[in-house]
């Protein structure tokens, strides 16, 4: 799982027995951890806890990612050379201990040319992080700071607001309770605050059939919480989950009848996707009443061919649109987040929108004029 982008990774190839090693796996891989670094004879017994991205010093089958060592000044131009042939068969990190000016530029200057530098950092000392974030934010590097607990992981991961693109844990010393602590802050990171403000309806009129997408997540929703959605990304309706008992159906509380496929939905990062794009495996943002959001994971999209109804709501002068099937189970949400079903929508009424002035472009945030209807 990344936040927002940040990586976790997790060391447990210390010269010790599997046995020894075996619970940091574990909870690595239970805590959805990134990669975790192993011993290349370790692949098999990994693979029987679960699946994960290996990471190892030498190459080897299961092996994605090979770890290179940087541990002298005047070495980079060998290790240039072993990076040049392991980049043709996989990706490749170099880990390398920043204990020297002379150090940090040899690590500014390896890290140009491959896919991730670890900076582990004696003491850990934040200016050579910041010096090398600096240096190397517009190269295609991850870097990720090597760190021993939650509070190194934290500083690394805001340090000069851009932050590393990660860390790499060595939880040796505070055991595999530490993966989870790390784990849980980087998703607290995660977590987007938006704000989101009443709307007053216009209307709601039938429109006929077309294609509807019900998102159906990993995730169990609650009353006052569901997704963003919307013909025109800058303003997106707070569409209810399927937490509500009827008459007609079960509550699927995974669920959200999310409208017309063309739609934008929110996603992690302050992206938007189109409806039609999604699919298992994707993560989605959830978002309550409140604007306290969190991420899932899509387990399955259905689409399917429904009778549909525009809703047309008005917010400081600005019209906003979106297409949603015409149902009773249907709902948005009231400014108190109480649900309110399309069915019973009328003019006057308020439904919580969030307003956003920036444009999209393939789904990132832009600063430009954008027009909507």
């Amino acid at each position: 799982m990344s936040f927002l982008g940040r990586l976790l990774w997790v060391r447990a190839d210390w010269d010790e027995a599997w046995e020894s090693r075996k619970p940091f796996v574990r909870v690595a891989i239970e805590t959805g951890a990134d990669a975790v670094l192993i011993k290349p004879e370790d692949v098999p017994e990994v693979l029987k806890l679960g699946t994960i991205l290996m990471a190892a010093e030498k190459p080897a089958p299961g092996i994605s990612i090979a770890i290179l060592n940087l541990t002298r000044s005047d070495a980079t131009e060998e290790l240039l050379r072993q990076v040049k042939n392991l980049r043709a068969q996989m990706k490749v990190a170099v880990l390398a201990e920043v204990s020297s000016k002379e150090m940090e530029r040899a690590a500014v200057e390896v890290g140009k040319h491959v896919d991730y530098l670890i900076a582990v950092t004696p003491d850990w000392k934040v200016i050579p992080l910041e010096n090398m974030i600096a240096e190397l934010q517009r190269s295609d590097v991850k870097v990720l700071a090597g760190v021993k607990d939650a509070t190194e992981a934290r500083v690394a991961v805001e340090t000069l607001e851009v932050g590393t693109a990660g860390v790499l844990l060595d939880p040796r010393e505070r055991g595999p309770e530490e993966i989870k602590k790390v784990s849980e802050m980087l998703e607290s990171l995660s977590r987007e605050k938006l704000e989101l403000v009443p709307a007053r309806v216009r209307s709601v009129r039938p429109v006929g059939m077309g294609d509807r997408a019900c998102i159906d997540t990993a995730t169990l929703m609650t009353i006052g919480e569901g997704m963003l959605v919307g013909s025109q990304s800058s303003g997106m309706f707070l569409v209810h989950s399927e937490t509500l008992a009827s008459q007609f159906v079960a509550p699927r509380p995974f669920r959200v009848n999310a409208g017309a496929v063309h739609a934008y939905i929110r996603v992690p990062g302050g992206k938007t996707k189109y409806m039609s794009e999604l699919s298992a495996g994707d993560e989605v943002l959830l978002v309550n009443f409140r604007g306290e959001t969190r991420v899932s994971t899509v387990g399955r999209v259905k689409i399917e061919r429904r009778p549909l109804v525009l809703v047309e709501v008005e917010h400081e002068g600005e019209i906003y649109k979106t297409l949603l099937q015409n149902a009773e189970t249907i709902n948005l949400v009231g400014k108190d987040g109480s649900p309110i079903s399309v069915a019973k929508l009328r003019p006057g009424d308020e439904v919580l929108i969030h307003v956003e002035k920036a444009g999209r472009h393939f789904g990132v945030s832009v600063d430009e004029t954008v027009v909507e209807r």
